[in-house]
């Protein structure tokens, strides 16, 4: 890299990951912190493997992350070796544990100051980018204190401002927001809307003056420079995965992520000299629920947008060389191996075929009723066109068709499995697993990331690279309810993932 660096900036960050620092920083700095939701060392495995066998690169050749990578991150929560989101995107944006489920909230249940609510107290421009539901577990956790990941009604309240007495600007601390989820900015009167009351959160948001969006094509004609604050959700729940997205309908990741740095770029610089810069959480969220599913072709093109995510990035420090990007995962998800016994060997081409998710071909099988029919559907349909398997055996036919049977859970990971079975491919589990994941870091002060560190000590990193004081927005939250009013905890989505 030809950046020319400034020793007492790399000497400034070395002493932060030791908690030296104290909460000064001079000149203006931008934050891009990326989280690879799910996204293991053996995931990038994956995709560099089927890349250099698909594009026929030499065997030596390294993705856009292999090239930034600095250490690992280790990804225990406070209750259990094994985390879930909340309390792991907890730790990076409270630097402190907390225990499975806690969203913005210490280990003894009390709401914690994030390093994005500092961030916005201190004069920075802020913005959360997801595939998920914007209310989703990693970046609720930037943005709102809950005791339940689940309590996405009060989530997305919080995300607004709205019973954050503590905010600073009367709106919120969040000044741009690109994911999925209007359904809880939605009433539960209205058809698409999925709270549990009437409480009409996109109408809030644009009575606060966020410019509201939830289409492609007001994306579209969104200025690179237009003024903030932002909203723009763009599904119901969730984005697509990158295999089944259709760019009529839905930006990618990479898409989402080019225009929110020009957007909050353009907000740091037309303001006063002394102005701060930005911090931005950007989520590849999809790459862990497609883990959970075990279904390793569309988990592997979710990573490969979050490559070309990372080259956005990269690009855009190139030309804004006081920005620091970095980038970890929260956990492990599905416990992926390349390789199952008997073989020393896997085979990626059996990846490139597939067309669809096993989403998306789930909830067209659990269409059918006709065992006959939905038979005749996977060896004619699913099989060669959906998975590109032309000579699918009897066998692998009854394995989806029978899945279905248990439900829509064991449909997607018998589609997913089918496809790994050919391929090679290997899964431990469902859920996550406690396995440390990659660190990556680039820009301005990257130097002083290095080695294996504990999830809060990356959060301590991001708070101390940009002189902010999470203790004092910790104490700001003190009288802070974190619970969601009449919240049931059995009322959580459908087939969801954490």
């Amino acid at each position: 890299m030809a950046h020319k660096w400034n020793i007492f900036a790399i000497l400034l960050c070395a002493l932060a990951v030791n908690g030296q620092t104290s909460a000064k920083t001079s000149g203006p700095r931008n934050l891009i912190f990326m989280i690879s939701d799910g996204f293991g060392v053996a995931s990038e495995a994956l995709a560099r493997s089927y890349t250099q066998q698909t594009t026929g690169y030499p065997s030596n050749w390294g993705s856009v992350l292999d090239n930034i990578l600095v250490g690992l991150t280790r990804t225990r929560s406070n209750d259990t070796l094994v985390t879930d989101s909340a309390a792991g995107a907890t730790a990076f944006s409270c630097a402190q544990k907390s225990f499975n489920g806690g969203i913005g909230i210490s280990a003894d249940g009390r709401p914690c100051g994030t390093v994005l609510e500092a961030a916005k107290r201190k004069g920075y421009v802020t913005g959360l980018v997801t595939t998920a539901r914007i209310s989703h577990a990693t970046p609720a956790a930037f943005a709102a204190h809950a005791a339940d990941r689940n309590m996405e009604d009060l989530i997305a309240q919080q995300m607004l401002g709205i019973g954050l007495n503590s905010s600073a600007n009367g709106r919120g601390s969040v000044d741009l927001m690109f994911g999925g989820g209007q359904c809880y900015f939605l009433p539960k009167s209205n058809k698409a809307g999925c709270r549990s009351d009437n409480a009409n959160l996109w109408q809030a948001a644009q009575s606060q003056g966020f410019t509201a969006l939830n289409n492609r094509q007001q994306f579209d004609s969104l200025a690179f420079n237009a003024s903030l604050p932002v909203l723009a959700l763009f599904a119901p729940s969730h984005m697509a995965y990158e295999i089944d997205r259709n760019p009529a309908e839905q930006p990618s990741l990479s898409e989402m992520t080019a225009k929110a740095l020009s957007l909050l770029r353009s907000a740091s610089v037309n303001v006063p000299a002394d102005h701060p810069g930005f911090m931005v959480m950007i989520e590849g969220a999809r790459i862990d629920m497609a883990g959970h599913d075990n279904d390793p072709a569309t988990h592997l093109h979710d990573i490969l947008e979050y490559w070309k995510t990372i080259n956005v990035v990269r690009n855009f420090i190139s030309l804004n060389p006081s920005t620091l990007l970095v980038s970890t995962s929260d956990h492990e998800t599905g416990g992926l191996t390349l390789g199952v016994e008997p073989e020393y060997a896997w085979y990626p081409s059996v990846l490139k075929p597939v067309q669809r998710s096993a989403e998306v071909i789930c909830k067209e099988l659990h269409r059918m009723t006709d065992r006959a029919q939905l038979d005749r559907h996977i060896a004619e349909v699913v099989m060669p066109q959906y998975l590109g398997i032309p000579d699918g055996s009897a066998a692998e036919v009854s394995t989806v068709s029978e899945a279905i049977q248990s439900g829509f859970k064991a449909c997607k990971r018998a589609v997913g499995h089918v496809i790994s079975a050919r391929a090679r491919i290997g899964w431990t589990t469902s859920g996550h697993t406690g396995a440390d994941v990659g660190l990556y870091a680039y820009g301005s002060g990257s130097e002083a990331m290095r080695g294996s560190m504990d999830n809060t000590q990356v959060g301590g990193f991001l708070a101390s690279y940009l002189g902010v004081d999470l203790d004092s927005v910790t104490r700001e939250l003190a009288n802070l309810s974190t619970f969601q009013k009449d919240f049931e905890k059995k009322r959580r989505h459908k087939h969801e993932h954490s």
